[in-house]
């Protein structure tokens, strides 16, 4: 019997690929380029090398799962939804928020209604020790072009399934606007009354029944990160050697390239593989 191969690509898309001026589109309102709101260096380069694995791979990839990060423009994570109480607008991208700033007052939910629900947030993910409250550029807004995938990598994967005669299997996540939601597996504060932001055991069995799994995506330091360290917490089999990080087609956010390596370490000793694209 041969081996079966499953491609988990995390969040190929627009909004977080370096793009070439010359991919932009213009708007059609005003005219402009759109532009990827939180891109990651290295990101166009390695969706152009992961299109390039579908291509070669083809009909020896027996399924391809597609993550899509998919957010509400008002989300906890988005500036929009944030009072600084210093300016009395909107705080930064790239502005940390803890629950003792809230309780003392520096920022505040634009909602005053919603107070005691974020700060349960809050409370609940710092209690994770995994993140604190991150506000993002607004990114991969349902609807716009930031959220769709990476036009060449969009091709190799048309073309898989036209010539497979199965479609690309599609996840979203963080639709949920009061929980962040980096992993495709699960958000930082599961919500039992909203099974999106609950563990995907269908994800999850479903890569497990694969007899190895490839993963790239974007970005190293956050989502990947996130998916992956879910993924080898869970996998039922747990035969994690299955599972092969894809190290060319996969980047950190800038800033964060310590995160990256330490996952990928972390990753390496919990027996995953870590290989470039072009070994396959």
């Amino acid at each position: 019997m041969s081996m079966t191969t499953h491609l988990l690509l995390i969040d190929p898309q627009n909004d977080f690929c370096d793009l070439p001026e010359y991919w932009l589109p213009r708007s059609p309102v005003s005219g402009e380029l759109l532009r990827p709101a939180l891109p990651v260096a290295g990101a166009h380069a390695d969706m152009l090398r992961a299109a390039a694995l579908v291509q070669r791979l083809g009909g020896t990839l027996g399924a391809i799962t597609l993550t899509l990060d998919s957010h509400h423009r008002i989300d906890v994570a988005h500036p929009g939804f944030w009072v600084d109480a210093a300016t009395c607008q909107a705080p930064g991208a790239f502005t940390p928020i803890t629950a003792a700033q809230v309780r003392a007052g520096a920022y505040r939910p634009r909602d005053a209604a919603v107070l005691g629900r974020v700060l349960a947030y809050l409370d609940a993910l710092e209690a994770t020790g995994r993140y604190t409250l991150m506000v993002w550029p607004v990114h991969c807004q349902m609807g716009s072009w930031g959220h769709g995938v990476h036009a060449g990598l969009q091709a190799a994967l048309d073309a898989w399934a036209d010539s497979a005669g199965r479609s690309v299997e599609i996840v979203t996540k963080g639709e949920n606007p009061w929980t962040e939601h980096y992993s495709a597996l699960q958000a930082e504060v599961p919500d039992v009354a909203d099974e999106r932001t609950l563990l995907n055991q269908p994800l999850l069995a479903a890569l497990d029944r694969a007899d190895r799994v490839l993963i790239a995506g974007e970005a190293g330091s956050h989502c990947v990160r996130a998916t992956v360290e879910h993924l080898a917490a869970h996998l039922p089999s747990r035969q994690l050697n299955k599972l092969v990080l894809l190290t060319d087609c996969i980047s950190p956010v800038t800033g964060f390239e310590a995160q990256q390596a330490e996952f990928l370490a972390a990753m390496r000793s919990a027996g995953l593989e870590l290989a470039l694209s072009t070994e396959f």
